[in-house]
């Protein structure tokens, strides 16, 4: 499909650096100048009377911005909170478990660093463990994993951290059958989402999980620094803020929304963010941006003779390409062909150690286009050579 308002005319909505081929918005996002504006406009008003902004202002401004996002990614208001970021959030999920020794908490090959970091941490020290269950790559069938999945969840399973979208392979994961075999034997979930929200079309209730973390800043442009987490009324006592602050006990809404003195201006520009997205037609824009990823992974593939890590079917709006080549690379070679690629090229790319190899993983967002991946299919396999790879 083509969608005219889409690719370089759409630059100008950003401040993105001239001269560079921007392929790495799943990292950390890119947002529009409108949201910007919108942010800045909240910090004004905070700054203009610092005492009624908090006091008086503040609360019913964090609750109207989570209402949005209740009519964005589905279910009641008072189920949404904001966090600054996914690790936040799945770091206070973990943190409300009281785990005892010889418990277990299952994850997946692919999961994110920052999280398996955050589980190995709470195992640790309440003496329990962490199971990992592998991801195939390339991911071409679901079966596999649940399968896998089926098979480590045992009496001590006490919660299962799955990621929607993977970071590393680009995979989206089928979480709703993967929730249902651990709710059938008693096990709670968590989903990190920190890539979903804008880049799939999501109702996250119906997904049947306990708790749900996605990234705003990421696909749904807003202004970095803004996620938000779903919990399952049921769970919602238990789980507080990483910070415990004054409003300890009094709800679970009371506590995320206020935990002292900050910046919340991010928060309160998310109905902007997705005023833009509206706008700019939410179909639309996943339509461009997964069929520009699809292609874009092509290139790369059909140059480099080499595989995707997810199959058109578990893809969204970022591929992840094999590196030939590569084998045995880890993360600090994957770092450096990210820089070089950067500094000497200017293509901003994730690069990651996966499967015992490097793999490229590019995003497509409404201001690419696909010559703007095409240079990379040579470039990569130059830098591998400047290194001596």
């Amino acid at each position: 499909m083509n969608f005219p308002q889409f690719g370089r005319v759409r630059r100008a909505d950003f401040h993105l650096a001239e001269g560079v081929a921007h392929l790495n918005h799943g990292s950390f996002g890119a947002t529009p100048r409108v949201v910007l504006e919108a942010a800045q406009a909240c910090r004004l008003q905070m700054e203009a009377d610092g005492t009624v902004f908090f006091r008086d202002a503040l609360p019913g401004l964090v609750r109207g911005a989570a209402q949005r996002v209740a009519g964005f990614l589905s279910g009641r208001t008072e189920d949404w909170v904001f966090v600054e970021n996914a690790t936040q959030g799945l770091n206070a999920i973990t943190a409300s478990l009281r785990l005892k020794p010889g418990e277990e908490l299952l994850c997946l090959s692919q999961t994110y660093g920052a999280i398996t970091n955050t589980l190995r941490y709470h195992a640790e020290r309440a003496g329990a463990e962490v199971i990992s269950v592998p991801v195939p790559v390339p991911f071409t069938d679901p079966e596999p994993l649940l399968t896998a999945i089926a098979a480590a969840i045992g009496l001590r399973t006490r919660l299962a951290l799955f990621d929607h979208i993977t970071s590393a392979g680009a995979a989206v994961l089928p979480v709703r059958e993967m929730a249902a075999l651990c709710r059938a034997c008693g096990v709670a979930v968590a989903i990190d989402g920190a890539h979903a929200p804008g880049q799939l079309l999501l109702d996250v209730p119906a997904l049947g999980v306990d708790w749900y973390v996605g990234n705003l800043h990421k696909w749904a442009f807003a202004a970095k620094g803004t996620a938000v987490l779903w919990c399952a009324p049921a769970r919602q006592a238990a789980l507080h803020p990483v910070a415990i602050s004054h409003y300890l006990g009094q709800g679970f809404t009371a506590e995320f929304d206020y935990s002292g003195t900050r910046d919340d201006s991010a928060w309160l520009a998310a109905p902007a963010a997705l005023d833009y997205l509206a706008a700019l037609d939410p179909q639309a824009v996943r339509a461009h941006n997964n069929a520009l990823a699809r292609e874009a992974g092509e290139v790369l593939c059909d140059a480099w003779g080499s595989e995707i890590a997810a199959a058109p079917a578990y893809g969204a709006a970022m591929a992840s390409v094999r590196l030939p080549g590569t084998k045995g690379a880890d993360r600090a070679l994957a770092r450096e062909v990210a820089r070089r690629l950067t500094e000497r090229h200017g293509i901003t790319v994730n690069v990651m150690a996966l499967d015992d190899s490097l793999w490229v993983r590019v995003s497509a967002q409404i201001y690419n286009e696909i010559d703007e991946y095409r240079p990379l299919a040579e470039i990569a396999p130059r830098v591998l050579r400047e290194i001596g790879v």
